[in-house]
């Protein structure tokens, strides 16, 4: 029996669950999303209690064990998403390098002879704080939301695989929270030979 599977989902106020069959669908505040569930876990709504469970129908068969967690944390990913949001903040370290929002495009400028673009998703919106970098030391910023996580991880992680931070001076796209590595560059002795 999964852990996370077993914890009850507590809808929040203003947050409205339905069941149609196999689909699930979550609306609030912000927008609504539905997911269709698989078969062996079983969704089950008390409206008069605010709360959400998911069941394993078969806990002896293997994935239907790996299903009961994941279907439970994907439900409450909807319920926090129509709630609140969610929101991956990305920083872009490089002397010269840019983002900019046109045309329902971010075009960035990160090194390389061409200009790289990417079409923003339905459903995302893009916030760009600091447009350009000053030097290595000050990064260019924006912030990606939605209300839809894995949309806005998929968004995020295809933005960093452009250029991905380098060990070296640590150029490139990065999630703001994110640590890179640093590697020592080659040493140069002085003196004649």
């Amino acid at each position: 029996m999964s852990r996370i599977g077993k914890k009850p989902i507590i809808i929040p106020e203003g947050v409205k669950v339905e069941k149609n069959g196999r689909c699930v669908k979550v609306s609030g505040q912000l927008g609504q999303l539905q997911m269709d569930c698989q078969p062996p876990i079983e969704v089950k709504i008390d409206s008069s209690a605010g709360i959400v469970s998911v069941e394993n129908k078969y806990p002896q068969r293997r994935e239907a064990k790996q299903l009961h967690g994941t279907m439970r944390a994907l439900i409450a990913n909807m319920v926090t998403g129509v709630s609140k949001g969610f929101e991956k903040k990305m920083e872009l370290y490089g002397t010269g390098y840019n983002v900019k929002e046109q045309g329902g495009k971010l075009t960035f400028q990160v090194g390389f002879s061409h200009s790289v673009d990417r079409k923003i998703p339905k459903g995302v919106k893009v916030n760009i704080e600091v447009d350009a970098t000053r030097g290595n030391e000050v990064p260019a910023k924006f912030t990606l939301s939605a209300i839809d996580k894995r949309l806005l991880g998929q968004f995020a992680a295809d933005i960093r695989k452009i250029r991905p931070p380098e060990p070296y001076k640590g150029k490139g796209i990065r999630y703001a929270d994110e640590h890179v590595r640093r590697k020592v560059g080659k040493a140069f002795t002085s003196g004649a030979v």
